[in-house]
């Protein structure tokens, strides 16, 4: 691939002016964009119909990760992940969606603020925030102190100082205005149905509206960028692009499958990281925080799990850099207490994803992966399949599940309970359809990566691996749940609609 040098980073129809060749030896100021519910869909990766035009520039001019999963994939515990450099799994009940991130795990916002970075965010930090339902430990959000928009963060921010700033949009997050994506020009007849969902008008007018949220996110995220270049600022802002996980259909968010935890990450450092590169060793959002802190210049807290990306930011070529890097671990705990009434426990799931496998681990098979369907007795009252968002993907799906062969097996890819173990040839089926747990041509493979999947868990100190797992299901939960759709929704604010 020709190397673009990262000195004339474009928005889409604004011309950005040339760059300094390299910026001052400085402490870099930090942008940190994260979209809310965005799974790997931008022209970049191949999507011919999503318009991604910022984030397809970035990862042209900068650096893009083929191969960058997030802790959990739900946003709460993904964030907390972020934000400390740590597996979810060790974070008590930051583990959980609404789970308070304990006091002593060290945030990488904490610790530049404390070596005099200029630190605040905008719209979604953390979260979804408590907003009084339940006693927040911490007295702002751990992203940072709040600010209207990047605009007044930057009027606000002392000129002596390095800045790190969290823009968090809210998009593709649902609801959706129905129909916005078909009405704004997205062709629905040349969108790609991801292979877990029926092939239906009502499925494909649903990814339109997501796509058109997603675009908006991507034409924000440009804005802010185009922001830095006129304060001067550009040739020295690291500016990252990502997700907290995938998109908010059936069988993505909230599971551990690639469509709900394999996302975007696009990383520029105009003058200091020559672009160009796709790089293909499996990274982790937990290795964001010891980036971040490393290109401070400061000492990364040993407590961190993440692996600073720095060595692989700087190689100077694409492909895999770091032979270690040929693997990544990723899980769920609870998102939505889902189950029947006596139960409020999640679905508690680990993951090792190599190039050619994924071995999945369900702690609890007994459990419906995406809660229960009986909403009259569910945990939370009249919850309907509650760790899946209500669409008119998951409405079609439950609707037409027994119209054919076809369609009642796409519904149970997502609704219908799961073995312990799950184990899918990625060379052979890339959509990850077909276990081959119980298959003794896998014998194996299953033994061997097994084995890998719980030593490293055990030595991450996983408390379903060295007790105390079920601690996991007695934390408090303060948000509500998806319903059944002819039932008014409870009052309150839902955990993540």
């Amino acid at each position: 691939m020709k190397m673009l040098s990262c000195r004339t980073l474009v928005l889409a129809g604004v011309a950005a002016a040339p760059l300094m060749t390299r910026a001052a030896q400085k402490q870099p100021n930090i942008l940190f964009s994260i979209a809310d519910d965005w799974g790997a869909h931008a022209g970049v990766y191949g999507d011919k119909v999503v318009k991604t035009p910022t984030f397809d520039r970035l990862a042209k001019e900068g650096i893009l990760f083929e191969h960058a999963y997030i802790s959990s994939p739900s946003c709460a515990p993904s964030r907390a992940a972020i934000l400390t450099g740590q597996w979810h799994w060790r974070l008590g009940e930051g583990a959980n969606l609404f789970g308070l991130i304990p006091l002593d795990a060290p945030l990488y916002t904490d610790l530049l603020e404390t070596n005099g970075y200029f630190v605040g965010f905008t719209r979604k930090g953390w979260g979804p925030w408590l907003e009084g339902k339940r006693k927040s430990n911490r007295p702002r959000n751990p992203a940072g102190p709040e600010f209207k928009d990047f605009a007044t963060f930057l009027a606000q921010r002392p000129k002596d100082k390095p800045f790190c700033f969290w823009f968090g949009s809210h998009d593709p997050h649902r609801g959706y205005v129905k129909d916005s994506g078909a009405q704004s020009g997205i062709p629905l007849d040349q969108i790609k149905v991801p292979a877990c969902f029926p092939d239906a008008p009502e499925v494909r007018g649903d990814i339109a509206d997501y796509y058109f949220e997603v675009q908006r996110y991507d034409r924000e995220t440009g804005e802010l960028i185009e922001m830095l270049r006129q304060a001067g600022e550009l040739e020295n802002t690291i500016v990252v692009m990502t997700s907290d996980h995938g998109m908010p259909f059936p069988r993505c968010k909230s599971n551990i499958y690639d469509d709900g935890a394999h996302v975007p990450l696009a990383i520029c450092w105009p003058g200091h990281y020559a672009g160009g590169y796709r790089i293909t060793d499996f990274v982790s959002l937990t290795d964001l925080a010891p980036t971040f802190l490393e290109s401070a210049g400061l000492p990364v807290p040993a407590v961190m799990t993440g692996r600073s990306l720095k060595p692989l930011l700087t190689a100077g070529k694409s492909g895999r850099i770091d032979p270690s890097r040929n693997h990544v671990l990723f899980g769920k705990e609870r998102h939505v207490p889902s189950q029947e009434e006596a139960n409020s426990g999640g679905y508690p799931c680990r993951s090792l994803r190599t190039d050619d496998f994924m071995l999945i681990r369900n702690f609890n098979p007994e459990r419906w992966p995406a809660g229960t369907e009986d909403y009259q007795h569910a945990f939370i009252k009249n919850a309907w399949f509650a760790d899946c968002d209500n669409s008119p993907t998951k409405s079609y799906m439950a609707e037409t599940r027994d119209k054919d062969a076809e369609h009642r097996r796409l519904f149970d890819l997502s609704f219908a309970k799961r073995p312990e173990y799950e184990l899918f040839d990625l060379r052979n089926d890339p959509d990850q359809q077909r276990n081959q747990a119980a298959n003794p041509e896998y014998a194996d493979i299953l033994n061997k990566l097994s084995k890998q999947l719980t030593e490293e868990l055990k030595a991450s100190n996983d408390p379903r691996i060295i007790g105390g797992g079920e601690k996991f299901d007695a934390y408090p939960y303060a948000g509500g749940a998806p319903t059944y759709p002819k039932i008014p929704k409870a009052k309150g604010p839902a955990a993540e609609k």
